[in-house]
């Protein structure tokens, strides 16, 4: 059972790591001001801490344990490498403050059990970020899903063609490193592996095969891999940050026995195909969900911190908290294991930590 935190005073909240991602969730959290408070930021480079999109009244810390030692905060928001999750949410559970982190949760799937039975011991909340689940034209196909619409599914596939210059990679030391960030699957196709499972159900086995092309990294800037879904559907993924000059697909169809769906758009924001035996939703219908965005990032995190409050406030479940992200992360790990050893694996995966 968790802490609850009173609805007559804002949620103070403390951000670790102000780079490129932390500006969605500054938006997000002035966009819910009174009942959000940014209390104060933390970064270890100083021109980071003085971004142009952070307040002026809130706190600048140069070291995590400080902020930690701050009694006034209430909830701890992740923006750092990945790599560096655990510890991080480990610390802040231990200080009893609430953890929210960016995606994925960890690198490491052990690491991801280790925060969750710390938060659990804690008896504070641990939120994942999984702001594309919130996307207006995702929950339409999860409507339809849920409701039996498309009837068995036979197949699902999943396009990320994208690119990210050696460049990108050049601009921060841990960028591309299996330690702190993972490569193409584990960082950039995070949400659309997230997708795969949200949408279509549980995974129970993986066969991948990755490769590092042309960027000079530690992990993968290429991959493909196989699905097979627990209701007997199979599903690809295909991912690349080569694609050649820029950015150009990130999609997911869904083929079943009564529907064909297509979503794509630069965050899942357009659906771009919808034929259904039942016409009682035209593809103009379908589409009202559709919506302008100019970032990868999309919108997802104004609802996805509304979500956050109702929780803290105990109105209502958190809908992706810690054992949620977990999911994400074990099929990840499931699919880096099969590329490791050139064969299927199985889900669920067994630990001795779990």
């Amino acid at each position: 059972m968790s802490i609850f935190l009173s609805k007559e005073k804002p949620i103070r909240i403390g951000l670790i790591g102000c780079g490129r991602i932390a500006q969605s969730h500054v938006n997000a959290i002035l966009h819910h001001a009174p009942k959000l408070s940014l209390h104060a930021v933390c970064d270890i480079n100083p021109v980071a801490l003085n971004a142009p999109f952070l307040p002026q009244t809130c706190k600048r810390y140069f070291k995590e344990q400080d902020l930690l030692n701050d009694k006034e905060i209430d909830l701890v928001v992740l923006c750092t490498p990945s790599g560096l999750h655990p510890q991080q949410a480990i610390a802040a559970a231990k200080h009893n403050k609430h953890v929210l982190t960016e995606k994925p949760m960890a690198t490491r799937w052990e690491e991801g059990l280790e925060m969750v039975a710390a938060c659990e011991q804690a008896q504070v909340q641990l939120f994942v970020v999984k702001q594309n689940r919130y996307n207006p034209t995702v929950q339409k196909i999860k409507h339809v899903l849920d409701a039996g619409d498309f009837g068995r599914i036979y197949l699902v596939q999943c396009n990320v063609f994208w690119t990210r210059p050696q460049s990108y990679y050049d601009q921060s030391p841990w960028r591309g490193t299996w330690a702190l960030d993972g490569g193409a699957l584990m960082n950039q196709a995070s949400h659309y592996v997230d997708q795969m499972q949200y949408l279509i159900g549980p995974v129970c086995a993986v066969q991948a095969m990755s490769a590092t092309l042309a960027r000079k990294i530690e992990a993968e800037d290429t991959a493909v891999v196989n699905l097979r879904y627990q209701n007997g559907a199979l599903g690809a993924i295909s991912v690349t940050m080569l694609t050649y000059p820029k950015n150009l697909e990130g999609s997911i169809t869904i083929i079943g026995e009564k529907g064909t769906v297509r979503l794509g758009g630069i965050a899942l924001n357009e659906i771009t195909h919808w034929e259904f035996q039942d016409k009682t939703v035209s593809l103009k219908d379908a589409q009202m969900a559709n919506y302008e965005i100019a970032s990868v990032y999309g919108l997802g995190h104004v609802a996805y911190y509304h979500n956050v409050i109702e929780s803290l406030h105990g109105s209502a479940p958190a809908e992706v908290d810690g054992r949620a992200g977990l999911q994400s992360l074990e099929l990840l790990t499931a699919i880096y294991r099969a590329v490791q050893q050139g064969d299927t694996v199985h889900l669920p995966l067994k630990s001795t930590k779990e």
